[in-house]
């Protein structure tokens, strides 16, 4: 087989395209595929990267051939703060691990979190006040930080664990797994990224071994995912603390992170779209009235899973996805080796123009269930796919849904005036400067509103 690789940008010596995929990795990936197409070759130091960028090449790697492909290298990030959880190992011992943790995420345990998700929102609300400027981000973030600790933990953040979120934080502003990198430099002092990280790390550790100490010293199943895992066996026996602390540890840190993205990213884009929000809002008076929403109502809310998918497809919280092929391959007309590195970006694929038409544009009619049949495979992966799909996409969906329709009720947020919302793709994509917006009271909505069907008119 003759091995040879997409053309790409060209490299400066020992560093390769580093400093410029750091420098914006959102305009790196953008340009490779906006000047190669289908998929591009670049080089971290010396080591090539291919680039794919079309919805077959997502649907060979996370479904078609899964089996052919690792994800840990591509984890390296995250596996300083998460271990060998369910997001950073791969084979058999992925395998062994999603099986011991899914009983905690089966439909009907997953619906039994929605009075949780509801409660610590109102909560969250009655902490609120109208006219009050909030970063919208951050409070997004402790929400649901409070919701996966209380629904899967059975831990009530707000009497303890307070700073759990900002440890969260402080991690993602210094990965200390990250490649290629000066914060991967072991300096463990005060003021390095890795000092930093390394304290924040550590307070994380303290909370979670606590808490499996504390279950283990009850005796007695809680219900909560760490009794769960106290309890499961397979052939290969329980789990020791040190798994069940990285299953944990990985169970907040994803569980609470991406949902608080999605959540703040559909605010920023309601805020800028007000006829859409006025829309949304229509449906969820009409639906629910004065009534706080339950799982029963999400089938009639159409149009807030349309909202939600369409924010989900402009700012993925995962923005990017990487593999590390075992045997060789072929794709796009090219022969690749075994070992070679690929990526696929939800941030590109998300918005090619032969896909979506008009993809800058917030509309969420793209997800009306016609048009969502339509689309090809592999052109929308928010949580990924195949044999690695996000074990708590159904709690995350279901969380997203029940906070906005908890939330917009009662408040419509508002953008400040000459504040620039900036994505900053980490691991996630989170917002730069976070998210300041105005509290402003929700009104009655109208009952029209721009490009209203004429059914909906009274």
């Amino acid at each position: 087989m003759t091995m040879h690789l997409p053309p790409g940008p060209e490299r400066l010596p020992l560093v390769g395209n580093i400093l410029q995929f750091r420098r914006d990795p959102l305009s790196f990936v953008t340009g490779l595929h906006r000047s190669f197409g289908r998929a591009a070759t670049f080089h971290m130091a010396n080591v090539p990267i291919v680039a794919f960028f079309r919805p077959e090449a997502v649907r060979y790697f996370l479904v078609d051939h899964a089996r052919n492909f690792t994800n840990g290298e591509f984890a390296a990030e995250l596996r300083p703060l998460l271990g060998d959880g369910l997001l950073t190992t791969d084979g058999a011992v992925h395998r062994r691990q999603r099986r011991m943790v899914q009983p905690a995420f089966h439909k009907k345990r997953v619906d039994g979190y929605a009075q949780t998700m509801v409660t610590q929102t109102r909560a969250l609300l009655e902490e609120w006040q109208p006219g009050a400027v909030v970063d919208m981000a951050r409070e997004m973030q402790r929400l649901t930080l409070r919701i996966v600790a209380r629904a899967l933990f059975d831990v009530d953040l707000r009497s303890e664990g307070a700073d759990l979120g900002d440890y969260f934080t402080t991690l993602a502003k210094n990965p200390v797994g990250r490649t290629y990198s000066l914060n991967a430099l072991p300096l463990d002092l005060p003021f390095t990224p890795y000092g930093r990280a390394m304290r924040a790390r550590a307070a994380l550790d303290r909370w979670v071994y606590d808490l499996i100490a504390r279950r283990r010293r009850d005796g007695r199943d809680t219900g909560d995912v760490v009794s769960m895992l106290l309890d499961a066996r397979d052939d290969a026996g329980g789990m020791t603390d040190t798994e069940i602390r990285d299953q944990s540890m990985t169970l907040l840190a994803a569980g609470h992170e991406t949902t608080a993205n999605t959540l703040s990213w559909t605010l920023y884009l309601l805020a800028r779209h007000p006829q859409i929000r006025e829309r949304l809002l229509v449906e969820l008076r009409d639906v629910l009235g004065a009534r706080e929403a339950t799982v029963a109502d999400l089938p009639a809310l159409p149009y807030l899973d349309q909202v939600v998918k369409e924010a989900m497809r402009l700012y993925p919280p995962a923005w990017t996805q990487g593999r590390r092929a075992i045997e060789p391959f072929e794709l796009e007309g090219y022969s690749l080796p075994a070992g070679q590195l690929v990526l696929f970006s939800q941030w590109v694929i998300h918005r090619l123009v032969d896909v979506w038409g008009d993809p800058a544009v917030f509309r969420p009619e793209r997800f009306a269930p016609e048009a969502e049949r339509g689309l090809p495979p592999g052109a929308y992966f928010p949580f990924g796919g195949g044999p690695r799909m996000c074990i708590g996409m159904p709690f995350a969906n279901l969380e997203a849904r029940l906070v906005l329709a908890t939330l917009l009720p009662r408040y419509a947020p508002n953008l400040m005036a000459g504040h620039e919302v900036v994505p900053q793709p980490r691991i996630t994509l989170r917002m730069r400067d976070g998210l300041p917006m105005t509290l402003d009271r929700a009104c009655a909505p109208r009952r029209t509103w721009p490009g209203a069907p004429a059914a909906a008119h009274s």
